[in-house]
């Protein structure tokens, strides 16, 4: 069985990705919507030796589905949880009453976003954000560190577009 397994795997190399895309839909029972050549092999080549040797056991199965939380599987935040509130106005007074973006809410105001089971409040400053006790330059720059990833700010706490 090694040595069929081993020329199938040389086989898939050979192909074109039309090929492999036949292929894939043999193996996998399902169209691939992919045209990356070496996606295709490694996709392929890894099902077919879950054939081969037998796949993981039910309880590795198992134990995924338990560690699997969709929670964290999402890309972009989820719609709707923002409400914005009014909390004490900053008391400087040389700051500008509004940033100088008109997509923001006025400078002491909350932004309060739901994100994976946590409630985020992020004050407007006259000069940035204020998220956790720490002063960020952009709401680009909160989503960062509250996501891990870049994303951009004002689509994260989904105030888009809004005057």
């Amino acid at each position: 069985m090694q040595l069929n397994l081993a020329k199938e795997l040389a086989a898939l190399k050979q192909m074109t990705v039309g090929q492999l895309q036949q292929r894939y839909a043999e193996v996998f029972g399902e169209t691939v919507r992919s045209r990356h050549k070496q996606y295709l092999i490694r996709r392929i080549a890894w099902r077919l030796q879950a054939n081969a040797e037998g796949g993981l056991s039910e309880r590795a199965l198992r134990r995924a589905e338990e560690l699997a939380d969709v929670a964290d599987v999402r890309v972009t935040p989820p719609r709707g949880g923002i409400s914005v509130s009014r909390v004490k106005t900053a008391t400087r007074t040389d700051a500008p009453s509004r940033p100088s973006d008109p997509r923001l809410p006025p400078v002491g105001t909350s932004i309060i976003r739901n994100y994976k089971g946590r409630t985020l409040t992020v004050t407007v400053l006259a000069d940035g954000f204020e998220y956790a006790g720490e002063r960020y330059a952009s709401l680009t720059a909160v989503a960062k560190v509250i996501t891990g990833s870049h994303m951009n700010g004002f689509r994260f706490f989904q105030i888009e577009g809004k005057p």
